[in-house]
C-alpha cells in the first residue's frame, strides 16, 4: 500500500524496513512478506518506486520510456527468471548494440564483422583467434593491471581506441588506466557473427513495462510504501531493534567518514522526434571523444510486439558526468583508490548488527539487474531468514 507520510508512532508496527525500492530492495520485501506475512515497510527517497529500472509512458508519444537509460533484462538463473516471470510476462526483445564511430556504424560488441569492417577486409573465425592472440602475447606486468591494459591486450590498441578509450573516458569520467582491468572483463569479444549482446539464456523486457512491474512486486497487503522520503530525516524515528535494509550509497550512511567514494551520475535529454524511426535500433553508442554523449536511446525498439504512432519516436540522449553530493548517485566508479576506501566503510557495515547493506549503491558494486535480484534472494536466506524464523 502507498502511503502519503507515516508517523513516528507507527514505525514501531514494523520489524524489518526496506530503504530503497530497486530490484534488491523490492525483491527483499517481497521474500520477506510472502514468508512471514509480517508487515513492512520501504522508504523510497524519489517519487516512484523500482529505483534506476523505472519506466513510464510519456503522454505525447504513448511510447513508455526507461526514465534512466534502456535497462535490458537477461539471466541465465531460472530462480531468477522465475520470479521476474510470476510478476509478468516478458517480451522476446534481443538486445544488440551499434557504434557510431568517423560516420561509420560498427556492431558491437566486437565480432567478425566489427573486424571485417574495421580493417577493410573478410575475417575468418581462425584469422580472428590469430589476430587475438597477437595481442595476448604482448608482455604484461603487473604494474599494468587496469582497464586500458587489459582491453589492449585483448583486442589492440587500434580497437581499442576506437570503440573503448573515448567511451570509457565519458562513461565513468577517469582514465581508463585508473579502473579495474574486470570492468573490461564484462565486454564480450566474439570469433562469429553473432551480434547479441548479452549470451544468457532468458532475456526480454516484461510485457506490462518496469513500472508496473515493481508496482505488482510491492503489490501486498504487508507491504506499505512511502515515496518522497529520505531515510536520514526519519532515522530517529526507527526503533533500535528494527532491521534495516540500506540500499543507499555506503559512503553517505557513514557520513563521509573516510571520504567519497567514486560515483558516477548521469543526464538525459529527452526529445521527441517526427518519424517513424529515428536510428533503426534502440541504442547506439557514440565512443568518439568528439561527441559529448555516450549513446542514444530509441525505446520503440525495446517493445516490437507494440504498436505505436508510425509518425512519431522517442529518443534520449546520455550525458555521463562525475557525481557531487547533490546528485543521485547511479553507478560505482570502482577504481583503484576506491576499493581502499571501500574496504574500511565495509569493516564499519560489518559493525551494524541491525543494518544490512545491499543492491548497487549499498555494496558499491556494479550490479545487474538479474545481480540484484539473485543478491537479494542469498541476503534473504543467509540474514533475513534465520533471524526471523
Amino acid at each position: 500500500m502507498f502511503m502519503p507520510t507515516i508517523s513516528s508512532a507507527h514505525f514501531s508496527q514494523y520489524r524489518i524496513i526496506v530503504v530503497g525500492s530497486g530490484f534488491f530492495g523490492s525483491t527483499i520485501a517481497r521474500l520477506f512478506v510472502d514468508k512471514f506475512s509480517k508487515p513492512v515497510l520501504v522508504i523510497e527517497k524519489r517519487n516512484h518506486v523500482g529505483g534506476n529500472a523505472w519506466s513510464e509512458i510519456d503522454k505525447e508519444t504513448r511510447i513508455e520510456f526507461h526514465k534512466y537509460g534502456s535497462h535490458l533484462f537477461h539471466t541465465s538463473s531460472e530462480r531468477v527468471w522465475k520470479f521476474v516471470t510470476g510478476f509478468s510476462e516478458f517480451n522476446d526483445y534481443r538486445h544488440s548494440v551499434v557504434a557510431k564511430h568517423k560516420d561509420k556504424f560498427f556492431p558491437i560488441p566486437i565480432n567478425l564483422l566489427t573486424l571485417s569492417q574495421f580493417y577493410g577486409r573478410a575475417f575468418t573465425p581462425i584469422e580472428a583467434k590469430e589476430l587475438f592472440e597477437t595481442f595476448r602475447a604482448i608482455e604484461d606486468s603487473s604494474e599494468n593491471q587496469n582497464f586500458e591494459a587489459a582491453a589492449i591486450k585483448s583486442i589492440g590498441k587500434e580497437l581499442y581506441e576506437a570503440f573503448f578509450e573515448g567511451y570509457t573516458r565519458k562513461q565513468w569520467q577517469v582514465s581508463p588506466r585508473s579502473l579495474p582491468r574486470e570492468t573490461f572483463g564484462r565486454i564480450p569479444i566474439r570469433l562469429n557473427f553473432n551480434s547479441r549482446y548479452f549470451s544468457d539464456k532468458y532475456e526480454g523486457l516484461p510485457i506490462i513495462g518496469y513500472g508496473n512491474l515493481f508496482n505488482k512486486i510491492l503489490d501486498n497487503e504487508f507491504i506499505d510504501v512511502i515515496l518522497n522520503t529520505d531515510y536520514f530525516t526519519v532515522k530517529q524515528e526507527i526503533p533500535e531493534n528494527c532491521l534495516v535494509i540500506y540500499t543507499g550509497a555506503l559512503d553517505r550512511f557513514f557520513e563521509f567518514k573516510f571520504g567519497n567514494l567514486g560515483w558516477r551520475t548521469l543526464d538525459f535529454a529527452l526529445e521527441r522526434v517526427d518519424v517513424n524511426d529515428f536510428q533503426g535500433t534502440s541504442v547506439v553508442n557514440y565512443p568518439d571523444p568528439s561527441v559529448a554523449f555516450t549513446r542514444i536511446h530509441e525505446f520503440k525498439h525495446l517493445h516490437p510486439e507494440r504498436s505505436y504512432d508510425e509518425s512519431k519516436t522517442l529518443i534520449m540522449r546520455e550525458y555521463p558526468r562525475q557525481s557531487t553530493p547533490e546528485d543521485e548517485p547511479y553507478y560505482p566508479i570502482n577504481s583503484l583508490d576506491d576499493r581502499e576506501k571501500l574496504k574500511e566503510y565495509r569493516k564499519l557495515a560489518e559493525l551494524e548488527s541491525n543494518f544490512i547493506f545491499g543492491g548497487r549503491l549499498g555494496s558499491y558494486q556494479y550490479l545487474d539487474m538479474h545481480m540484484a535480484i539473485a543478491s537479494a534472494f542469498s541476503t534473504f536466506e543467509a540474514k533475513i531468514e534465520p533471524r526471523f524464523a
